[in-house]
């Protein structure tokens, strides 16, 4: 038997050991528990909008960073701002990139003028529809393609956030329903439907969205053309105009967009920009599922309003798509960045042309 003097010590050669791995395990896991906090930053960023308020505001930049806030456990804070508090609503990927914004929330197509390629990222009168438009930009490379072009040609990081469906045409004072009505027309626009348009015979002009209805109401201009049947009712133009004309050939899709100053996305870890990226992701999905149920009633509510409902002879359907086709055709010839994007979104459209075969059932009545 061993003495007891010799089982204490032993008993006491133990525990400190014990006591010195307990040690080592509690560094060990104090110094991993430091890297992670670390690692889980706190930001606070700023947006510019394009927007006073509405859909594009609520359900578009305010739910985008709500919902971010979410997915970061509120380490990530961003901050909207209404159109012309950082700067002007139509130049807000200067705002961005001249670092007064740290993010943004635009539609490319306010950008036609530094780069026409913009106007097949925010959709134009050739595009195709939105669901097709989300498959492109989300499963055949688009938003790629995008954040390709805003990095080399604007210095900006950039991704889609928010979409609309197709767009109303035009409300207006007088009634458009043929080719020989657009003659003439005085209407509100912007992107590539003011060179479009004016090809068509119509008098486009554009500017800013807080001036529109006013100069609609004083009969500035005889029509304009805004958002979706949803949209447009916070703006309220039904209330000045009698027409409300269907459907919006110079926009059969609105996909927005987010940037981001390369400086305020390179202060994020890879998994935060991953928050951000799922979050926009997010925040279009539901923005198109959410402005597709609210158009189906909205239509309803126009005719309550005592508006009237015209929809374009096909003749102008077709003759707005063939007619921003042939727009596109002629940029393309002198715009390398263009012709490679709308190369690839020709190839997509090739790729769906069979679609409405497998994907459309006929159905009496629509």
């Amino acid at each position: 038997m061993t003495p007891s003097i010799f089982r204490s010590a032993a008993a006491a050669r133990a525990l400190a050991a014990s006591l010195v791995f307990a040690a080592g395990v509690f560094a060990t896991g104090a110094f991993t528990a430091g890297a992670l906090a670390a690692d889980k930053q706190t930001h606070s960023f700023q947006m510019a909008t394009g927007w006073a308020g509405g859909p594009l505001m609520d359900i578009g930049a305010k739910a985008f960073a709500d919902k971010v806030s979410e997915l970061s456990d509120g380490r990530i804070a961003i901050e909207v701002f209404p159109a012309g508090t950082l700067g002007p609503g139509l130049k807000v990927s200067e705002t961005v990139k001249n670092g007064v914004a740290d993010m943004g929330h635009t539609w490319a197509g306010y950008d036609w003028g530094a780069d026409p390629t913009a106007v097949l990222f925010g959709g134009y009168a050739g595009s195709f529809d939105t669901e097709k438009m989300l498959h492109w930009l989300y499963r055949a490379g688009g938003a790629e393609l995008q954040a390709e072009w805003r990095m080399e040609k604007f210095d900006l990081v950039s991704m889609p956030l928010f979409i609309r469906t197709a767009e109303v045409f035009l409300h207006s004072r007088k009634p458009v329903k043929t080719l020989d009505d657009l003659a003439g027309l005085k209407l509100r626009t912007a992107g590539a439907w003011l060179e479009i348009s004016r090809n068509m015979g119509a008098a486009p002009v554009t500017m800013p969205g807080g001036d529109v209805y006013t100069a609609l109401e004083r009969g500035a201009i005889d029509a304009t053309e805004w958002g979706t049947l949803w949209e447009d009712i916070t703006p309220g133009f039904h209330r000045i105009t009698k027409y409300l004309v269907i459907p919006g050939v110079h926009q059969p899709t609105a996909p927005f967009e987010l940037v981001i100053n390369k400086d305020a996305w390179a202060s994020l870890s890879e998994e935060d920009q991953q928050v951000v990226r799922n979050a926009a992701f997010m925040t279009t999905m539901n923005s198109w599922l959410t402005i597709g149920q609210e158009d189906a009633k909205a239509l309803a509510f126009y005719r309550e309003q005592g508006n009237e409902i015209v929809e374009l002879d096909p003749e102008v359907q077709y003759a707005a798509h063939e007619a921003g086709l042939k727009w596109a055709e002629g940029i393309a010839a002198d715009n390398a960045w263009f012709k490679r994007v709308l190369d690839d979104q020709a190839a997509f459209a090739t790729l769906w042309s069979g679609a409405n075969r497998y994907r459309t059932v006929k159905v009496r009545g629509e």
